[in-house]
C-alpha cells in the first residue's frame, strides 16, 4: 500500500505540472509576467524566436531608458513594464563607473546624499514607444547599494490587472495597467550586508503578493493583499542578507513558498508556516529555485565560498531534511551536486537537463535533471568573462548573456556544442535577465531595451 501511495503521489505531481506547463506555454505567447517568466523557468516556446542577432541584425527597435536599474522587463500582452532610478545630481543618466565582473571594493558604507527619482515605465511591445512614465517616489535613498547593484534591481510582477513594482527598502507601488497608482506599502527598511542593497523580486500567487527581505537586522517573509496592499501575515526569518527571489512550488500534494537563504532553504505554506528546512547551502543566496515534473531544484554558490550545491527535492517533505556530510540522498533529497551552483545567475532547467553558467570565466556545465549526474564536464565559453543574467532557452538552444552584451548560443542536450555568439557591441553592459514573449526577445542593457526578432532580408536592407 505504501508503494501504491507513492506511485499515486508521483503521478498526481506529474499530471499537475504537465497541465500547468501547457497552460504556461499559451500564456508565454503573450505574457512574461515575472522574473524568468511563466513558472520562473526562463523558457520560451515559439519557432519564430530569433537565434541570431547583432548591433544591426534582427533589431526590431531599441529604446533608451533614463537612469539605472537591473530589473528585468516584464510583459503583459502588448505592454512592457520596467523600473529605473535616476540620480538627479547626475542628470538623466547615472555616470558612475560601469563595472563588469566580480571584484572587491564595491561596498558602500553610507547611502547617497543626492535626490533620486524612482520610475515605473510602460512601453509598447510593438514599437518601443513609452506609453507612460510614473515617478513612484522622489527623495534621498535611505540605504546604500553596492556599486554593481542599483536601487531598481527587483523585477516587477503583474497578474494582468495590476503591476506591482517593488523597490526594496522603499516599498511596493501598485499600478493599474494604465498607470494609475492604486496603493503603496512599505514592509520595512533594514541594513544589508556591507551595504550591498536589495535585489529579491516579489512573486504572486492568486490574491497574494509574497516578498522576502533577508537582511542584517530583521529578516522576514510577508504576504500582501494584491487588491489593497494590506499585510495579511508576516513570518520572521533567522537568515542574514540574501537576494534570491521566492518561488511558489505547486506540486501534486500542496502549494509551497520556497526561499533560498543564507545557509538554508526553507519551505512555507500559504499561511506562512514553516514546512521544512534544508541546510548545507551557500552563505550568500541569489539563485531562484525552480521545479520540473518530479523535483524541486535549489542551489546557491557564492564564488569565494566552499559550498556550491544544487539539490533535487521530492514533494511532501516535513521537518529538517538536511543531508549529512557524506550523504548524497535521503527520503526527500533525490540527489546533490556539491560544487555545481553559480552565484548570481540562476540555473536553467530545459528538456531534462540542468544548465549552469558561472559568474567568472564563462564556465558552462550540464547535468542530468533526473539523476544529477554530469552530462558533460565544465566548458569554458570563449572570451566569456563575466555573467550575471540567468540563462534562458527556446527552440532547442540554451542562451547565456554575458555582462559584455555577448550571447552564447549552445545546443541543448548532453553533448556540448557552441553554435554562435551574438554581440550587441563592445560598449554594452548587460546584467538583467531577458524576457521572451511571442516571437520577440527583450534584452535590457544598462541604458537600453532591445526588441529582437527575425527580420526579412527586405527589412534588414531598409534600415
Amino acid at each position: 500500500m505504501q508503494y501504491v501511495s507513492k506511485v499515486m503521489i508521483v503521478l498526481a505531481a506529474f499530471v499537475y505540472v504537465i497541465l500547468a506547463a501547457s497552460q504556461s506555454t499559451t500564456a508565454a505567447e503573450n505574457n512574461w509576467p515575472q522574473f524568468r517568466g511563466p513558472l520562473s523557468l526562463g523558457v520560451g516556446d515559439n519557432p519564430n524566436l530569433p537565434d541570431t542577432w547583432s548591433e544591426t541584425e534582427n533589431i526590431l527597435w531599441k529604446r533608451d531608458i533614463p537612469g539605472r536599474g537591473w530589473s528585468s522587463p516584464i510583459v503583459w500582452q502588448n505592454r512592457i513594464f520596467v523600473t529605473s532610478v535616476i540620480d538627479l545630481a547626475e542628470g538623466k543618466r547615472d555616470k558612475r563607473e560601469r563595472t563588469r565582473g566580480l571584484y572587491l571594493g564595491g561596498n558602500r558604507d553610507a547611502a547617497p546624499t543626492s535626490e533620486h527619482q524612482w520610475h515605473v515605465y510602460c512601453l509598447d511591445l510593438e514599437s518601443g514607444e513609452i506609453l507612460w512614465d510614473k515617478i513612484a517616489h522622489q527623495g534621498v535613498p535611505k540605504v546604500a547599494a553596492h556599486l554593481k547593484n542599483t536601487f531598481a534591481s527587483e523585477t516587477p510582477v503583474t497578474d494582468g490587472e495590476r503591476v506591482y513594482a517593488y523597490f526594496g527598502a522603499l516599498g511596493v507601488f501598485c499600478y493599474s495597467l494604465d498607470g494609475e497608482l492604486l496603493w503603496k506599502q512599505s514592509p520595512g527598511v533594514h541594513r544589508t550586508l556591507l551595504g550591498w542593497g536589495t535585489a529579491s523580486s516579489p512573486t504572486l500567487h492568486k490574491d497574494r503578493l509574497y516578498i522576502v527581505n533577508d537582511n542584517e537586522e530583521q529578516s522576514y517573509l510577508v504576504a500582501l493583499d494584491t487588491r489593497t496592499g494590506e499585510e495579511v501575515w508576516r513570518t520572521p526569518r533567522t537568515e542574514h542578507s540574501g537576494w534570491a527571489t521566492p518561488y511558489v512550488w505547486q506540486n501534486g500534494q500542496r502549494t509551497e513558498i520556497i526561499i533560498s537563504g543564507s545557509e538554508y532553504v526553507r519551505s512555507y505554506d500559504l499561511d506562512g508556516k514553516l514546512l521544512w528546512t534544508m541546510g548545507g547551502m551557500s552563505g550568500n543566496a541569489v539563485c531562484t529555485p525552480l521545479a520540473g515534473t518530479e523535483f524541486l531544484y535549489v542551489g546557491s554558490g557564492y564564488t569565494m565560498g566552499a559550498r556550491k550545491p544544487i539539490m533535487a527535492v521530492r514533494p511532501g517533505a516535513t521537518g529538517d531534511i538536511t543531508l549529512g556530510e557524506k550523504e548524497t540522498k535521503n527520503e526527500f533529497v533525490a540527489w546533490v551536486q556539491r560544487k555545481a551552483a553559480p552565484y548570481n545567475p540562476s540555473f536553467l532547467l530545459y528538456k531534462d537537463y540542468i544548465y549552469v553558467v558561472l559568474d567568472a570565466g564563462g564556465i558552462f556545465a550540464c547535468y542530468d535533471a533526473k539523476t544529477g549526474e554530469v552530462a558533460y564536464e565544465k566548458k569554458r565559453l570563449p572570451n566569456g568573462r563575466a555573467f550575471t543574467a540567468s540563462p534562458f532557452a527556446y527552440n532547442g538552444n540554451v542562451f547565456c548573456l554575458s555582462e559584455y552584451g555577448d550571447t552564447f548560443v549552445i545546443k541543448a542536450g548532453p553533448e556540448y556544442e557552441l553554435i554562435r555568439v551574438n554581440s550587441l557591441g563592445p560598449d554594452e553592459m548587460c546584467l538583467a535577465s531577458p524576457a521572451i514573449v511571442g516571437d520577440k526577445l527583450l534584452i535590457r542593457s544598462d541604458h537600453t531595451i532591445y526588441a529582437i526578432g527575425k527580420k526579412t532580408a527586405a527589412d534588414q536592407s531598409a534600415r
